[in-house]
């Protein structure tokens, strides 16, 4: 009989990787249309910013994130400010506490499949808006609805508008893609993980290394 016949065979090791949305999740609280072989970037929006009827997806477990950290870094060419999503020790220790944006993400989707991300509330929740936009993401898991700014009204806050007829437009197709591939398509040039990235430097004020 040989003698490597005895020889015990070798443990494997595997490395465990985080998910992207564990990589940002938030640590410290304050004192596409039905074609999914293209998986592109989502819009994120808030709802009160849709401006058309609105569905969330019903499953949190599955499709809305944990509480995420983010900040809105100025890009050159750009009108609006992009949104980041930023690992959240790099965040405390660098920016100050009203850069630094705390919210959950949901999948969400306007009528016929258009597909987006929604910002979902989750902290100063005593404040109107903050208050009415998490109702109403509650409820768009069932209903189609929008929610209309009061401003004009000079009150804060939103009205919550529910579609006249909840059969008027087809019930969603959601992706079979996961939350995570959604998110890491959507945020793949938009992640601060390290104090060297061009996004954090532009927010600190510091030197680019344009070599």
């Amino acid at each position: 009989m040989s003698e490597k016949s005895n020889e015990k065979p070798k443990p494997e090791f595997r490395v465990i990787k985080p998910t992207f949305s564990e990589r940002f999740k938030s640590k410290n609280a304050p004192s596409i249309s039905g074609v999914e072989t293209l998986l592109t970037a989502l819009p994120i929006l808030k709802i009160g910013d849709v401006n058309d009827w609105t569905r969330l997806h019903p499953s949190e477990d599955e499709y809305w994130t944990p509480e995420l950290c983010a900040v809105s870094v100025p890009i050159k060419g750009t009108k609006r400010d992009m949104l980041h999503l930023i690992d959240d020790d790099l965040a405390v220790q660098y920016l100050p506490a009203k850069k630094i944006k705390r919210n959950r993400l949901a999948l969400a989707c306007k009528p016929h499949d258009v597909f987006f991300f929604c910002i979902v509330p989750s902290q100063n929740l005593d404040n109107a808006w903050n208050a009415d936009a998490l109702t109403a993401c509650n409820r768009a898991q069932t209903y189609w609805l929008q929610a209309m700014s009061r401003r004009s009204e000079n009150a804060e806050g939103y009205e919550i508008k529910f579609a006249l007829d909840q059969d008027a437009f087809p019930a969603p197709k959601w992706p079979t893609r996961s939350l995570d591939e959604l998110l890491e398509v959507t945020f793949r040039e938009a992640n601060i993980d390290h104090d060297h990235h061009p996004g954090l430097l532009r927010l600190i004020g510091a030197k680019q290394d344009l070599a």
